[in-house]
């Protein structure tokens, strides 16, 4: 079962909003996605708990409790969370603070940034705390390097490969067997990754991966268990593909309770 929740599209600015930074959060009892839609703010996507993704266009990225994104006001965007995740949501008044970017970004949550945007959630803090703590929260929201996110293609040539891989986590088929089942060459597949992607079907494999180990560590599942899963041949091996394509350990993303 996957429960919808259908939200408004704003533009940027569009409802002013009583705060500097807001902190929001739900805990997600069941699968649950959101449909297209847009804040009037700017909004830093975390967790508390599991693990959530968010998409914008073609582009999708896994949110953890150390990784969340920041979106800028008014860009449309998908959610989606597991059942059992506790997602946060820390929005900012596009008058009261400078974006850290101006497009989609990841951002590392330290556990300095955690305390001060969760201490933003006690309606009792004066007012003077507050602009301390929103002050010291900005200085400390900076975009995460990389891109750590996956660009979903969108060819219909690749549709098969694309639904079959995200739906289940699983070891990658090769070009040429892909190419037996398509009934077209290795080398025109490959070429469709490129052109709408910026990289090959290994390249675009390698990140798949990531993020779906980084979602099932979030989730507390066994990295030798994650190994196997998606075809590799130990948990070293995974964490070695894992720390090339994102320059992150998996054990960073595992979820202390």
């Amino acid at each position: 079962m996957i429960e919808e929740r259908k939200l408004p599209a704003y533009a940027a600015g569009a409802i002013d909003v009583p705060f500097v930074i807001g902190f929001f959060q739900e805990r997600v009892d069941v699968d649950t996605c959101w449909p297209s839609h847009s804040h009037p703010t700017h909004e830093l996507l975390w967790n508390q708990r599991g693990a959530s993704t968010v998409s914008v266009g073609p582009r999708m990225w896994t949110i953890t409790p150390v990784l969340g994104v920041w979106l800028p006001a008014g860009a449309l965007h998908e959610g989606w969370a597991c059942a059992g995740s506790v997602c946060n949501m820390s929005h900012f008044g596009i008058d009261s603070v400078e974006p850290i970017a101006l497009e989609p970004v990841p951002v590392v949550i330290t556990p300095l940034l955690r305390l001060l945007l969760e201490r933003l959630a006690d309606p009792g803090l004066n007012p003077t705390s507050r602009a301390i703590t929103e002050a010291a929260a900005m200085d400390n929201l900076q975009p995460a390097p990389g891109h750590l996110s996956i660009h979903m293609p969108q060819a219909d040539l690749l549709q098969p490969i694309v639904s079959g891989m995200v739906d289940e986590p699983q070891p990658a088929l090769g070009l040429q067997q892909w190419s037996d089942r398509l009934g077209v060459s290795g080398r025109t597949i490959s070429r469709a990754f490129q052109a709408e992607t910026g990289s090959g079907y290994s390249r675009w494999v390698a990140s798949l991966h990531a993020q779906q180990a980084m979602e099932m560590v979030a989730r507390g599942d066994d990295l030798q268990d994650i190994a196997q899963l998606l075809g590799f041949s130990s948990q070293s091996s995974l964490g070695a593909a894992f720390r090339r394509n994102t320059g992150f350990t998996l054990s960073t993303f595992r979820d202390s309770k």
